[in-house]
């Protein structure tokens, strides 16, 4: 099991629900192959800093789990056939990347 972290940029043009069940859609498709959920981050209406198809700004969300590597290829086939994915970045994370974004997730709760 590696540890992966995946950040993706939904169509401005969705409704709430529409994001909501296309999270929760890739979610269960991770959770069905076996991943685990470390975290999920929802970080909202970003503006871009370049046009991706025409569009300005996009909804940001990341997921941080623990899966096989085999899962990786597949989840990126289905994030290139849905349309309301603009762009997605998925990242190994090593020891000390997984270090920092623990600290970051505390430093999150903190905040809050």
């Amino acid at each position: 099991m590696n540890h992966y972290e995946t950040v993706f940029i939904l169509n401005p043009v969705l409704s709430e629900d529409q994001i909501k069940e296309t999270v929760k859609k890739y979610e269960d498709f991770l959770v069905s192959n076996g991943a685990k959920m470390v975290s999920k981050e929802d970080w909202g209406l970003k503006k871009l800093a370049y046009p991706i198809q025409n569009k300005k700004s996009g909804f940001y969300h990341l997921f941080e789990y623990t899966v096989a590597g085999e899962v990786i290829n597949t989840l990126e086939v289905e994030f290139r056939r849905d349309e309301r994915f603009m762009r997605y970045l998925t990242v190994a994370l090593d020891k000390h990347a997984i270090s920092w974004a623990e600290r970051r997730r505390v430093k999150l709760k903190q905040k809050a």
